[in-house]
């Protein structure tokens, strides 16, 4: 039979507060709280976890939500909504009769698919929620926050005093401007190159999909070149560049590595590479995760920044900007049950990515090389 929290529509939700290196958003926001409480579904918040995005217990209370005092109590909800994947000292609160709404990226952290196969969690990840046009709804906000983010990271690293070749984004009278070369035209991408344009950067931006450049040609007019992407074109691009923006997505699967060592090793001493692709393994040969404590490292010369949660650095935005979109979903689930949730909604059925020991996803099931049962089957 199917574990009571997936089967049926929950009574409880638990927000823990997020334990990664600097990640300051919290899942959910007071008006979130008040919708599951009209709903009858009662909310526990974790003391804290809404400080640094600038929402304190009280606004959480005033809403209807219980403060609780430790992890553990927030973790032993029916269902639990967070912002990132498990990390190792949660793994202990994964269980069968829980259900799990958060970013995975399972495909780059396959210690968390095996904590949740191992436990029987039924876990729903924000970034393959997939709508019936192909696009990502919940992972549309945070790539554009991430994007922009992007270029303003890679801006301050070009300074010479964090280690860059000492560029000026938008350059002086008479200096030329900065060359931002974006791999990538979706969310991140657009995003990234539409800030570094605004600085007034020489920007280039590619990618395979020549409809998205034809888009992207006719609202990028000015300092902003469209090129198909191929090998050939990125190492000729890396070359002058003074800043990259890795923003490559395969939606549950891993990142494909479009720029080589090699292509690296080509660039300038001091350009800068921000890698946005890392949650996802990364698009950069060179990429090894970094944290917002310790964003930043060497190699061939090179700055490279690649955060695993680039949007933590801003909880306050980034919360409600998350949160305007997965609310209504989180809402279906606890309100359906996830069984009842993924039947109806194709949409979730892309979410679901474990159930009952099962991995539920196919694109995650292929990079993690395990067999994929159906979502429905799974659950039920």
């Amino acid at each position: 039979m199917a574990t009571s929290s997936a089967a049926r529509g929950v009574k409880t939700v638990g927000v823990p507060k997020e334990i990664k290196t600097m990640e300051g958003r919290v899942s959910l926001t007071p008006d979130g709280v008040r919708e599951f409480e009209r709903l009858g579904i009662d909310v526990f918040v974790e003391t804290g976890a809404g400080d640094a995005a600038s929402i304190l217990d009280a606004e959480f209370v005033a809403a209807g939500a219980t403060i609780v005092k430790t992890a553990a109590d927030a973790w032993s909800q029916e269902m639990v909504v967070k912002v990132k994947e498990p990390k190792e000292e949660e793994f202990g609160y994964l269980r069968s009769d829980l259900t799990l709404f958060t970013y995975l990226h399972l495909s780059a952290y396959p210690k968390v698919a095996a904590a949740l196969v191992a436990s029987g969690t039924t876990a729903i990840a924000y970034e393959t929620v997939q709508a019936s046009d192909g696009s990502l709804p919940l992972l549309a906000p945070m790539s554009e926050i991430a994007g922009r983010l992007a270029t303003q990271a890679g801006a301050r690293f070009l300074e010479r005093p964090q280690g860059g070749r000492g560029v000026l984004m938008g350059g002086a009278p008479g200096v030329r401007p900065a060359n931002v070369v974006v791999i990538g035209a979706g969310n991140v991408g657009y995003n990234a190159a539409w800030i570094a344009a605004g600085m007034l950067a020489n920007v280039t931006i590619l990618d395979k999909n020549l409809d998205r450049l034809r888009h992207l040609d006719q609202i990028c007019v000015g300092r902003t070149t469209t090129l198909a992407s191929n090998r050939g074109s990125i190492e000729r691009a890396l070359v002058d560049a003074d800043l990259v923006v890795g923003a490559v997505l395969v939606a549950g699967a891993r990142a494909p590595i479009v720029v080589s060592e090699d292509m690296v090793r080509s660039m300038k001493p001091g350009a800068v590479i921000v890698d946005v692709a890392v949650d996802q393994g990364g698009c950069i040969a060179t990429t090894r995760e970094t944290t917002h404590t310790d964003p930043i490292y060497m190699q061939h010369g090179v700055v490279h920044y690649a955060v695993g949660n680039m949007p933590g650095a801003v909880p306050y935005t980034s919360t409600y900007s998350l949160t305007n979109a997965t609310l209504p979903y989180q809402l279906d689930v606890a309100r359906l049950g996830a069984l009842n949730a993924v039947t109806q909604s194709e949409a979730l059925r892309h979410g679901l990515n474990t159930a009952r020991g099962h991995i539920t996803n196919d694109a995650v099931a292929r990079e993690l090389n395990l067999a994929c049962v159906d979502p429905i089957t799974a659950l039920s």
